[in-house]
């Protein structure tokens, strides 16, 4: 265990010296052996720290974390800072961020280099030069690389090993799942699972966006066809299109990334619940804590229904502690294959248009995906004027549209609106608008209230009741009505109950969710007993699989009842 505020290790969780609670993670720092032209990657607590494990010279801090440049990524580099194409072939290269390091000599480039840049200009001589690029230095590099950080190495892969065995002891083999998402970091986890478990045959999930590079999508089949004995499948949503959703519910943005849910998570969802039902399953997955500030308060082994996307899931990650440079340190040193993109210089491969990538990243993608990243922009500059922005293209180029909020100037935004009137006839009845008419999707939206008992209703008002579990009393009334100011409407009285006004706020969630589904597939995901599915025939609540626990309709876990409040919210 780590101090960080006194800087020493410890055995206990609780600092001896200033009783301060520790952490798990002792602080790493990578400097640079210049005989040896090699990062060194050491514990800042470790007793040779400052000496270089070949050569026994002094060595100098470079910086917290870094990645080999590959040739592919060099020669662009070179073409960028107008050097001579293969100027820098012999050289040792790194970088951190879009911070580059030749020979340990640090190169800065600003985001404004990579958002000016001729990327028409660079590809022409890309496809110029590469014939004439080499891999023989690079790989003389890292193997300098890995021979002086082999004793890293050993740490990790021994603490990484024993984790696995120790977290996969507590379940079954049948119900430990791999997921999969063809970047470095899920591929490493694999790589480690199978190894520590001495299993090839584990069940692996691959999550196809429909938004991947195309190079992630090649090497999930390599991937597949270089590892037979894995159970591989792919989660995929084949119902949406993702620039027909863009279209009616805006773009994703930093702060409203419906993607996630609707693309991933979603579909992972229906992979899970159709191997395993309602049953809890252990999931390893190649989460990082150094990755990001919101990933950095994630605990290496998760089942809190708060924090666990996947409600049925124990997610646990071998790599939690793991810098970006020991991933690649892993990956040379035990020759395992990966995605190609990194070759190419992206540092990061989830979804290739996400709003969270930088400058550096687009950049890439008009090198490498020009058509994509035209018909992207062409798409957003659209966008832009549809929702009224003044200079559309500089909303977009200078990336204003990712911190986009709610669904200021879309249509779509009237329907997360909960408008109601209150009965004058009836106590504890409103009146809530529909954006459409009142029919069984509607109905089924009551289950997890109680039993839906239509039979006990009016029939000539095709009113609708609904039991309450525990005492069998009716608690809800739900009839079709006929209101001047709507369209559509529906009547919902509450009865039997001390809360009358916290049980209409769980009905407004659920006719939220009515009027304004657009199939995001969170719910499926938020559903532990696998009771909800969402398809082009609507939303659908299974009676039989209900625990009526109401997590689904739970501000603490569904904000607004409806992820849709959130995407389209206006002020």
């Amino acid at each position: 265990m780590w101090c960080r505020n006194c800087n020493i290790e410890t055995n206990d969780n609780i600092c001896p010296v200033c009783s301060e609670t520790t952490v798990e993670d002792i602080p790493v720092e990578i400097y640079w052996c210049v005989h040896c032209k090699t990062p060194i990657i050491q514990n800042v607590n470790q007793a040779d720290k400052g000496i270089c494990p070949l050569c026994g010279e002094k060595i100098k801090y470079l910086s917290a974390d870094l990645r080999p440049v590959f040739p592919e990524e060099r020669l662009l580099l070179e073409l960028l800072l107008d050097k001579e194409p293969n100027e820098f072939i012999n050289k040792s290269v790194w970088a951190a961020n879009s911070r580059y390091y030749v020979d340990g000599k640090s190169i800065p480039i600003s985001s404004k280099t990579f958002q000016l840049a001729d990327t028409d200009n660079l590809i022409h001589k890309i496809n110029q030069y590469k014939n004439d690029n080499s891999y023989e230095y690079f790989e003389m590099h890292i193997s300098k690389f890995v021979e002086a950080n082999k004793g890293r190495l050993n740490l990790l892969k021994d603490e990484a090993f024993e984790f696995v065995r120790k977290t996969a002891s507590k379940f079954d083999e049948e119900k430990i799942v791999i997921s999969f998402s063809g970047g470095k970091d899920s591929t490493v986890t694999a790589d480690i699972v199978v190894k520590a478990m001495s299993n090839p045959s584990l069940v692996h999930i691959f999550g196809n966006t429909t938004l991947e590079f195309p190079s992630t999508v090649r090497y999930a089949e390599r991937y597949r066809n270089n590892h037979p004995q894995a159970i591989f499948l792919t989660a995929k949503n084949d119902e949406q299109v993702f620039y027909d959703v863009c279209e009616d519910i805006g773009p994703p943005a930093r702060m409203m990334r419906w993607c996630c849910s609707m693309f991933k998570t979603g579909p992972i969802t229906r992979v899970i619940n159709s191997l395993y039902r309602n049953q809890q399953i252990l999931t390893f997955y190649g989460i990082r804590k150094s990755e990001s500030v919101s990933r950095s308060k994630y605990n290496r082994v998760e089942d809190d229904a708060e924090s666990v996307k996947i409600q049925q899931q124990t997610v646990a990650s071998p790599i939690f502690f793991w810098k970006d440079v020991d991933i690649w340190l892993y990956m040379l040193s035990e020759n395992v294959d990966f995605n190609d993109a990194y070759r190419l210089g992206y540092d990061r491969v989830g979804c290739w248009c996400c709003p969270n990538n930088n400058q550096r990243a687009q950049f890439l993608s008009r090198i490498y995906m020009p058509e994509e990243s035209r018909k992207w922009r062409t798409f957003l500059i659209d966008f832009a004027k549809k929702i009224g922005k003044e200079d559309a293209e500089v909303y977009v180029d200078t990336g204003k549209w990712k911190a986009r909020q709610g669904g200021n100037g879309l249509r779509a935004a009237g329907d997360v609106k909960i408008k109601f009137t209150n009965c004058t006839t009836e106590e504890h009845a409103k009146i809530y608008r529909l954006v459409r008419p009142f029919d069984e999707e509607l109905i089924g939206m009551f289950v997890p209230f109680g039993r839906v008992a239509p039979e006990l209703g009016k029939k000539l008002l095709n009113e609708v009741i609904v039991l309450d579990l525990r005492t069998n009393v009716p608690i809800l009334s739900i009839q079709p009505f006929n209101q001047d100011d709507y369209e559509y409407a529906v009547k919902v009285r509450t009865m039997n109950v001390k809360e009358h006004d916290e049980l209409q706020r769980m009905v407004g969630y659920q006719i939220r969710k009515f009027n304004a589904c657009r199939k995001c597939l969170k719910c499926e995901s938020i559903c532990r007993s696998g009771a909800i599915s969402i398809s082009e025939d609507g939303y659908y609540i299974d009676a039989d699989k209900c625990v009526h626990c109401k997590m689904c309709m739970t501000a603490k876990y569904l904000d607004g009842g409806c992820m849709m409040d959130k995407y389209l919210r206006t002020k």
